[in-house]
């Protein structure tokens, strides 16, 4: 059972109210935006928890500013105006937890989306669930979070088992390789989507090894790669390792060929990487952000629509769209997740029992000519 332990109140008349918008928790050090209406309406705020700096600091700004772009087109004509507030974790299951306990305490907070990475939201699901607090994870990808019985957990985004296989079966029907080495870097996400693909490549795979975050001499694992005779390497992690393995790998003489998951599919993977990358397939259960929303994005933020910006919008709406039918309570927020069913950005959306998100296409990113090619990828499932 869930022990809501908080009370929201959204009322009907309102004069104009601003919108406020800051960092909580993030690297700035300034205070959490909020907004609130004059008459009866009470302030009220969507969150956001993930990484903001930090080594996959650029996929968080994506999903923030996904969540920009719906509250302020929201707020144009909202007669009650919401608000915007940033916790940056660094996409850390350590930093995490103490950010979830200053949300749940946060009684403007109505909805979270988030977190932003597997490891965070297996360190802090049970704050989130044991509090009420409805969330929506725009990108966290790993199996066991919905197995938890967190009630209030969803995500828009499909996961590993969806993903792994997938990339599976890309390599060795696609690219038609022979011998997969597979190495990740020790985190939930990384290891959970790593697994999902050795045991999919059943035979094909002849390798694994583990690095660590952070980690910049690959030596050791490049010699283990290249003394298995893997014709292809996959790699479960983030940009900033991906782009230093592949690097390492053909500055060896390794001819193979490169892929890596969600967490490696940014354009900072490139710049990492340098010409290494060319080649790279990077595969995402999430498709090119439409022409016409990306210029939203651009316009609204000053940035570029990513990796999880469609997937950050659309979560955000559906708690927007909660407040608009007049849902005040977390329990009937919850509800009106858990029925939910419409078109998004992203795609179709709806949810199962456990909060997974019933359909999800996965598809395969090039890097070419030095760049991330993100307008023409591959449906692979």
């Amino acid at each position: 059972m869930i022990r809501i332990t908080r009370t929201w109140r959204i009322g009907v008349a309102v004069t104009a109210a601003s919108l406020s918008l800051a960092a909580c928790g993030s690297s700035d050090n300034s205070g959490g935006g909020s907004s609130s209406g004059g008459g009866d309406c009470k302030e009220q705020n969507l969150a956001f928890l993930g990484a903001l700096t930090g080594d996959a600091g650029a996929l968080g700004v994506n999903m923030a500013n996904g969540i920009q772009l719906a509250v302020d087109e929201y707020n144009k004509d909202a007669k009650c105006k919401v608000g915007f507030k940033k916790f940056d974790s660094q996409g850390s299951p350590d930093k995490a937890p103490a950010l979830a306990t200053q949300i749940v305490g946060d009684k403007t907070i109505v909805g979270l989306i988030g977190p932003g990475f597997s490891g965070e939201s297996l360190a802090t699901g049970k704050t989130f669930f044991e509090s009420g607090l409805p969330s929506i994870s725009p990108s966290a990808t790993n199996v066991t979070i919905t197995q938890q019985g967190w009630t209030t957990w969803h995500r828009v985004i499909g996961n590993d088992n969806a993903q792994g296989k997938a990339d599976a079966k890309y390599l060795t029907e696609t690219v038609g390789a022979k011998k997969v080495y597979v190495v990740d870097d020790a985190q939930d996400y990384s290891k959970g989507l790593a697994t999902v693909v050795k045991d999919s490549l059943g035979a094909a795979a002849v390798g694994s090894d583990e690095i660590q975050v952070k980690q910049t001499d690959m030596s050791a694992t490049v010699t283990k790669i290249t003394a298995a005779g893997a014709d292809a390497v996959f790699y479960g992690g983030y940009y900033t390792e991906a782009g230093l393995l592949v690097k390492q790998l053909r500055q060896a003489g390794w001819k193979g060929t490169f892929m890596s998951g969600d967490g490696a599919e940014d354009p900072s993977f490139v710049k990492v990487a340098g010409a290494a990358g060319d080649g790279a397939i990077l595969s995402a259960p999430a498709a090119p952000a439409p022409a016409d929303f990306a210029s939203k994005v651009k316009e609204d933020t000053g940035n570029e629509a990513g990796l999880y910006t469609t997937q950050s919008y659309d979560a955000a709406n559906i708690f927007l769209a909660a407040l608009k039918a007049g849902k005040t309570e977390p329990k009937d927020i919850n509800d009106f997740i858990n029925s939910y069913s419409g078109d998004g950005v992203s795609g179709p959306i709806s949810f199962d029992d456990k909060g997974d998100i019933k359909t999800s296409t996965i598809y395969a990113y090039m890097v070419k000519n030095g760049a991330l090619d993100t307008e023409n990828p591959t449906p692979i499932k």
